[in-house]
């Protein structure tokens, strides 16, 4: 079982929009450098994100992104499933014909496991991961590796 990078993509891009909320729009090449995700994947991503009312484009001159609800009121479960993403601990993608065309002997189990794991990032928040102190002091070395960067352009920088 594993979440592929379509949902850590999506997750992470909107932990990103969050922490950068108070800054105005945000612009995808921006999530692009801290994040390291490519421009034309976090595109497609926002276009769905988008289209679950998830976030909000600003058009023009210092346009971007914003998250279209309070931090608070958007949970992980939610950014995942938007993007089409699901978490499934089945053999069979869920569709119960797991051992040659039947239902295997845990099956159930695996379809529990699912439903817990969906129902634990349900309850997860972006505004309660933005308080973790770790993800805290991410954001502030990723902006200082952009600071540095653009101070010192072309140069490798380690932060």
């Amino acid at each position: 079982m594993r979440l592929t990078a379509k949902g850590r993509y999506a997750v992470t891009a909107m932990l990103d929009l969050a922490v950068h909320r108070e800054e105005g729009p945000i612009s995808l090449a921006d999530i692009s450098e801290r994040q390291g995700i490519s421009l034309s994947y976090l595109e497609q991503l926002f276009a769905k994100l988008r289209r679950q009312e998830l976030v909000s484009s600003v058009r023009g001159p210092g346009g971007g992104y914003r998250l279209n609800r309070e931090a608070r009121d958007i949970f992980v479960a939610e950014i995942v499933d938007s993007v089409d993403e699901n978490v499934d601990a089945t053999k069979c993608a869920g569709r119960a014909d797991c051992q040659r065309g039947e239902i295997c002997l845990t099956h159930e189990l695996w379809a529990d496991l699912s439903d817990q794991i969906h129902q634990f990032l349900a309850n997860i928040d972006l505004a309660s991961l933005i308080e973790k102190r770790e993800v805290q002091q991410i954001a502030a070395r990723q902006e200082a590796r952009i600071e540095e960067l653009i101070r010192f352009p072309g140069q490798e920088v380690k932060a």
